[in-house]
């Protein structure tokens, strides 16, 4: 696919579509660079649920579709908003894709069916971003299957895994989905939670599997990846020691290391960051911990 940059023919069809506002006239004809708009996820407002709020008067209140809304937030279960918690609401329909590994947004945008050039200025003209807003067009809709940020595919039922990577249950510092990032102030996805404990609390398996991954990576610092039946992964990272080795059997309870603080953590407090990933036709897609953390 050739891609061809027209900022006035993309700022008539924007305009047309209701998606944002007109798009800045251009400094000046000669101008190296075009003027672009905020990125649509540098956009995201929270939004408190108040007694009486439900989940249609919300997406009335901010003119989206409740599909919208559900995409965007794990804690709405089945349609259903829970008074007092927080929504993040984007700045107009669509779904947030992360970029797959070995794919480019302008594949994104061809897989989504929506022109490539309206897709590169909604996210703020950048040249290789990792993560997309994708806007309601072209047949592309909000549907009440929750799309996984990892994939952009709807999540397949899988094997369910249960258990605690603690040996006590514990606070959250932050949450799975979408959030501010409480260091950078940036939105970004939290692809897993961040579970408090001080620097060297032993981190425990939570079910049978084996060790596919036991060393450094990067933001995730030292970190330990199992496999496990069902097509699901569970991730233990910025570990300040790892205690197992690669291809080792593990049983739910067995020590894989030591709770610290190497890599970027994304909380302040002292924690351990633990995923849930499952086995899906474009990698492995995060889900939301909650769901198989029980002590």
């Amino acid at each position: 696919m050739t891609f061809r940059y027209r900022p006035m023919f993309l700022c008539s069809l924007i305009s047309t579509l209701g998606l944002i506002s007109p798009l800045k006239e251009l400094k000046s004809a000669n101008a190296a660079e075009p003027s672009c708009p905020t990125p649509a996820l540098s956009r995201i407002q929270k939004h408190q649920v108040t007694r009486g709020e439900t989940l249609d008067s919300i997406a009335q209140r901010y003119k989206l579709m409740p599909a919208t809304i559900i995409n965007m937030n794990p804690s709405v279960n089945n349609g259903t908003v829970t008074t007092g918690s927080q929504l993040q609401i984007p700045p107009f329909n669509g779904i947030v894709v992360q970029v797959p590994n070995g794919q480019t947004w302008r594949q994104v945008a061809a897989n989504y069916k929506v022109r490539p050039d309206t897709l590169f200025e909604i996210n703020g003209c950048q040249q290789n971003p990792r993560v997309v807003f994708v806007p309601s067009v072209s047949g592309v809709t909000g549907t009440p299957n929750r799309i996984t940020a990892s994939s952009g595919v709807q999540t397949a039922p899988s094997e369910s895994i249960t258990g605690y990577p603690l040996a006590n249950p514990t606070t959250v510092a932050l949450a799975y989905g979408w959030q501010i990032h409480p260091i950078t102030g940036k939105v970004f996805f939290h692809s897993g939670v961040d579970l408090v404990a001080p620097v060297g609390t032993p981190v425990e398996a939570i079910a049978p599997g084996i060790v596919v991954f036991a060393k450094d990576q990067a933001s995730y610092g030292k970190l330990v990846i199992i496999n496990h039946a069902g097509g699901l992964q569970t991730r233990y990272a910025q570990l300040e020691t790892i205690q197992v080795t690669l291809g080792q059997n593990i049983k739910p309870g067995d020590i894989l290391g030591t709770v610290g603080a190497t890599g970027q953590p994304t909380s302040r407090e002292t924690h351990l960051h633990f995923e849930i990933r499952a086995n899906e036709p474009l990698g492995w897609a995060a889900k939301d911990p909650k769901e198989y953390l029980t002590k």
